[in-house]
């Protein structure tokens, strides 16, 4: 048996790494440790989705979640289908699936263009400051002072309107949040001891912005991304629903926008679920992004640390 194991003073007295002090500390909320498994069954559901919608491309046939069924059109949940079919036949339960794999393929996508724009575009103004830090702030105050949603449907309208223009337009838009957050982080490192140290040792800019600052603002993109998954869901929903959004495909939004032509009937389940799908997905991502954020701030870390 080791020291180590035998004394649990000294197992208590290894350092600990901010990832490990986070997940303690992300533990201590139980509803943020519920909400996270919320969230792993719409991913679980994405996968799920993904693959029913793959298989349909490779066989070149129609996806099951298309198939048409005019004559048990806006039937009543049942059995058979627990949410309904809407206009087309289609099964209700089938089309939500397929919206968790349209929300969640927007939201990777954008963030693979938001996060390296904001993240390079605030290093590079936080780290050489100057004319690069004025250029880029006067960049980012000319894109935030438009209206997101206006500039969103401006550019998907130039690229082309579906998933590729909401995807663009969006990355394209909501970079501003994350590039500020860098920027602040950059300013803040470049002076401490360590940067210091790594010049006076003949690292590069480049090194030193990548090898020696950037693991250290690593949680700020992780946090951004958390925080900024419900907001791409959204706008697809508000998108799809002014119809400049998906097409051809089954996303929450459009499912709102044919449900609402429908109430008068009665027919309520299309939109009560796409909703309530949409409803628990933001609200479980919101308070996962915030209890993340708590758990990575270096000053809770700090106030966990035992006094000498």
């Amino acid at each position: 048996m080791t020291d180590t194991a035998a004394n649990p003073a000294a197992l208590a007295a290894k350092p600990q790494t901010l990832w490990s002090t986070a997940w303690r500390q992300f533990r201590r909320n139980r509803l943020a440790v519920v909400c996270l498994g919320i969230v792993a069954i719409y991913v679980a559901v994405f996968f799920y989705a993904e693959s029913v919608y793959w298989i349909a491309r490779i066989r070149d046939v129609v996806p099951s979640y298309k198939v048409t069924d005019f004559a048990g059109r806006d039937a009543h949940p049942s059995a058979a289908h627990w949410l309904g079919t809407d206009f087309a036949g289609h099964d209700n339960v089938a089309q939500l699936i397929q919206g968790v794999r349209i929300a969640f393929e927007i939201a990777i996508l954008t963030s693979a263009i938001l996060i390296p724009l904001g993240f390079l575009l605030g290093a590079l103004a936080g780290y050489f400051g100057r004319w690069v830090d004025t250029a880029i702030i006067w960049l980012y105050s000319v894109v935030d002072s438009v209206p997101s949603i206006l500039s969103i449907i401006s550019i998907s309208y130039v690229v082309g309107r579906g998933m590729k223009g909401i995807v663009i337009g969006m990355g394209l838009v909501v970079w501003v949040g994350l590039c500020r957050l860098i920027r602040g982080e950059y300013l803040k490192h470049k002076q401490r001891a360590y940067v210091v140290a790594a010049r006076s040792l003949g690292a590069g800019h480049l090194a030193v912005m990548l090898r020696h600052i950037a693991p250290n603002v690593l949680h700020i993109v992780i946090i951004t991304f958390t925080l900024t998954f419900p907001r791409f869901i959204l706008t697809e929903v508000i998108l799809s629903y002014l119809g400049v959004g998906i097409t051809g495909e089954p996303s929450w939004g459009v499912m709102i926008n044919d449900a609402k032509q429908r109430l008068w009937l009665g027919v309520w389940w299309e939109l009560g679920g796409a909703t309530a799908a949409m409803f628990f997905l933001v609200l479980a991502l919101n308070i996962v992004g915030d209890a993340l954020r708590d758990a990575l701030d270096p000053k809770l870390k700090t106030a966990e640390r035992p006094a000498a």
